[in-house]
């Protein structure tokens, strides 16, 4: 008898697991078939402000320049002036200005220098490299790739180091904004950027992972007229994959039309952090350094000079195209459950070390102090965006 209640017993117990199964099975079925985006609301109030950051962005109407030029016996290569993109551009124009060293070395060129120094770049070319901000990383790290000839190929002279480069506040999302002025820029220059914008997406790509803090995300464009959806996204539509229109504003923000698509998120403190890392790991030499002149940077024992200063350029080099486009943002507490991006008038970026709103592009303004009006101004518009969500 015990035997036949234990068995009624565990019948039950399958027949019940078994609707279980089916049930959840189909709750599953049902959710793939929901097209409809769930999102998790961001919590915008000034008590989960943890930080005001500002920035300032290096913007040359012309757009970003990449360009060598005699510095006496040496060659000095520029690579500055990204705007708000230095993080997504870097290994493009790094690239870019690598090139046009390695162009320098060839034969064609060796007899333009004095004899010894022939000498010294066909057996163990050294570079020195300006800035330690994402562009000189970048920049040196190409070289010990390409050029590894020995451990102390590359030297970096910087002011500031991570975390205290204007690269450690950018917010990291990978989309090339604030380059260059449409009116102003050049066919020629347009082409260059789309190849370094190419160039970079790609090398981001084999550095996803948590080692160098970079993920892909999905975006949502929140737009108010259709006409911007027929707009190509920076860069060029193929470089975002997974792209979609929705007219749905009840599940889409409270906006009427939204363009959605995938690109990669970039986390400087871990990025920058993991670049320096690798420089050292390569045998690359650090030496702390604020230079004043040309004429102290020609002192400089290596014949190949990069100049990745940023805004430190309008200065050193009498750039008068340079200029500050100041950019203030408010990070708020971590929210591990926010798994999506977007950009209104105002952009938000989920990072584990925060929450970075944004939306601040002030041309010619140098102040690194956050206005409090702003603050106000980004904190309104972030939580008006979330109130548009229905769930």
């Amino acid at each position: 008898m015990k035997f036949e209640t234990d068995r009624r017993g565990f019948l039950r117990g399958v027949v019940a697991t078994s609707a279980l199964l089916v049930a959840t099975r189909s709750r599953a079925l049902a959710a793939g078939f929901d097209q409809s985006r769930h999102f998790a609301p961001v919590k915008v109030s000034r008590d989960r402000v943890i930080r005001e950051v500002v920035g300032l962005r290096p913007f040359r109407p012309e757009g970003f320049r990449v360009e060598a030029e005699r510095l006496g016996n040496k060659l000095l290569v520029h690579n500055y002036g990204h705007g708000g993109a230095g993080i997504t551009l870097s290994w493009g124009t790094a690239s870019l200005a690598v090139d046009l060293a390695r162009d320098f070395l060839g034969a064609r060129h060796l007899s333009n220098l004095p004899r010894p120094q022939r000498r010294a770049r066909t057996t163990h070319p050294h570079f020195a490299v300006l800035g330690c901000g994402v562009n000189g990383l970048s920049t040196a790290r190409l070289l010990q790739q390409r050029f590894q000839d020995g451990p102390d190929t590359v030297t970096i002279y910087a002011k500031d180091l991570p975390p205290e480069t204007t690269s450690n506040i950018a917010g990291g999302f990978w989309s090339p904004t604030s380059v260059f002025d449409d009116t102003v820029a050049t066919t020629k220059f347009t082409e260059q950027f789309r190849l370094a914008c190419r160039l970079s997406n790609r090398a981001f790509q084999n550095l996803v992972g948590p080692e160098y803090g970079v993920r892909w995300i999905d975006t949502f464009d929140l737009l108010r007229n259709e006409a911007s959806l027929n707009s190509e996204l920076t860069g060029g539509d193929d470089l975002y994959p997974a792209r979609e229109i929705h007219r749905d504003p009840d599940h889409y923000f409270g906006f009427p039309f939204v363009r959605q698509f995938s690109t990669m998120l970039i986390e400087p403190p871990v990025y920058l952090n993991a670049l320096l890392r690798d420089f050292y790991i390569a045998g690359g030499k650090l030496v702390v350094k604020e230079f004043r002149s040309r004429e102290e940077i020609k002192r400089l024992p290596e014949q190949v000079i990069f100049n990745c200063t940023g805004l430190g350029a309008k200065a050193l080099f009498d750039d008068e195209q340079l200029e500050p486009v100041r950019g203030q943002l408010e990070v708020l507490l971590p929210q591990p459950e926010i798994d999506y991006c977007y950009l209104s008038s105002g952009y938000m970026f989920p990072r584990r070390d925060g929450i970075v709103l944004g939306g601040t592009w002030d041309h010619g303004d140098w102040s690194l102090t956050p206005k409090p009006e702003q603050t106000t101004a980004i904190l309104a518009a972030h939580t008006e965006i979330m109130k548009g969500l229905k769930e």
